[in-house]
């Protein structure tokens, strides 16, 4: 039964609920802006340019967290939803458009910084708006929604403090409005949130993570566009490629199921903190190691193809070289943390993995820039061939269920 209120018109969703076209069609918004930040983090090669980088990615990680849940109670593509929606990703895009100059404004034209402030603020208020609307009748999820909404305004008001400052000051700033928002939802007490359809929010995240996927991919198409194509660059690229698709088998072979089958399995009153806990919060490092990869695979690309500029000798060092490995590192500490969240089992094998990709930094560091990638690929085609064969058979029970 839809429902219908005089300002709103929606139709809630049932606990089978799938991801709509029209959140697909939204998600193409962060594809760009996720490649915007992965230019912008290599335009400025520093540690203030990659932890702006990672800001970036934080409030961009916000934002589309916030429609996740809200379209996990009502249908994006139907009634009054979706002109919202379709409001909100004019909103991130006008973000994503405006990330180059996110921290350094350029001469002429709107300032950036307050453009992303603005725009930020638009797009969280429509959220805020919509969901209270969809909450009419839910005492609960109203009640909810007025202790979320201080650390939203202090999020926002505090970003558009930092698009008065430059330097230090201004990093400093974006760090406190996020915290004022990541830390705001987490001590709000998550059973006044709804959690409906274990399938679409578990398939929601499974998306975002195939989409920050794409961006390693691009990065590595991105990063010889203008050279002409070699077997150093083959070579390198085919490598790259290599650990993009390890990185997927990490997540879709098994985990994935798990999830959504702990999910699934958790008593209503319980889910959303459930949710909260394994998704919104344990999924960001994910994205944000994939989006680091990104980096370190885009430098890789330049230093193996750009025989003006670098020999096929040097190896890629520095924040590239971290960027290359220490992005797999928090991809997989996402995961463990996701594993133990939801299934109260440690993933070892991604502790090891992770540790000895820590280990490889100082290693390889002497090596050609052909060679660390090399040496990535082989850990992480040692740990996807490990736990193929270690859990053979729990994985085939996952997928066609226990046989006699």
């Amino acid at each position: 039964m839809s429902i219908r209120r005089a300002s709103i018109k929606a139709q809630p969703t049932t606990e089978d609920h799938a991801v709509t076209t029209l959140e697909l069609f939204f998600d193409l918004v962060f594809v760009f802006a996720l490649t915007q930040i992965t230019a912008l983090m290599a335009h400025d090669l520093s540690w203030q340019g990659v932890l702006r980088g990672l800001l970036l990615i934080g409030l961009l990680w916000w934002s589309w967290i916030g429609f996740s849940w809200l379209c996990n109670l009502v249908k994006a593509d139907e009634g009054s939803v979706r002109g919202v929606m379709v409001a909100a990703m004019a909103a991130m895009f006008v973000i994503a458009l405006a990330i180059p100059e996110a921290f350094h404004d350029l001469p002429g034209g709107l300032p950036g910084p307050v453009v992303i402030a603005i725009a930020y603020f638009v797009f969280r208020a429509m959220h805020l708006w919509l969901f209270w609307l969809i909450a009419d009748g839910d005492a609960g999820l109203r009640r909810t929604l007025l202790r979320f909404a201080p650390s939203m305004l202090a999020g926002t008001a505090l970003l558009l403090i930092a698009s008065q400052f430059h330097g230090n000051n201004q990093t400093l700033f974006w760090a406190l409005a996020l915290a004022a928002d990541y830390g705001g939802t987490y001590l709000i007490d998550a059973r006044g949130w709804r959690l409906r359809s274990a399938a679409h929010f578990a398939e929601r995240h499974g998306l975002i993570v195939i989409i920050a996927l794409g961006e390693s991919i691009v990065a590595i198409g991105v990063g010889v566009t203008d050279l002409p194509i070699s077997w150093p660059i083959l070579l390198a690229a085919l490598l790259g490629l290599i650990v993009s698709a390890a990185l997927w088998w990490i997540y879709f072979d098994a985990t994935a199921q798990y999830g959504e089958q702990a999910l699934a399995s958790e008593p209503l009153e319980t889910r959303p903190k459930l949710g909260r806990d394994a998704y919104t919060f344990l999924h960001f490092p994910m994205v944000a190691g994939i989006v680091l990869l990104a980096l370190g695979l885009k430098k890789v690309l330049e230093y193996v193809g750009d025989s003006e500029h670098h020999h096929l000798d040097d190896p890629l060092k520095g924040i590239g070289l971290y960027a290359l490995f220490a992005g797999v590192v928090l991809y997989l500490l996402g995961h463990v943390g996701f594993k133990w969240r939801t299934t109260h089992r440690l993933g070892v094998s991604r502790l090891v993995t992770a540790a000895l990709c820590l280990i490889a930094i100082p290693a390889v560091g002497h090596l050609p820039a052909l060679a660390e990638v090399a040496v990535l690929a082989a850990l992480l085609s040692l740990l996807v061939a490990f736990e193929a064969v270690r859990y053979a058979r729990e994985r085939e029970e996952l997928r066609h269920g226990a046989h006699e």
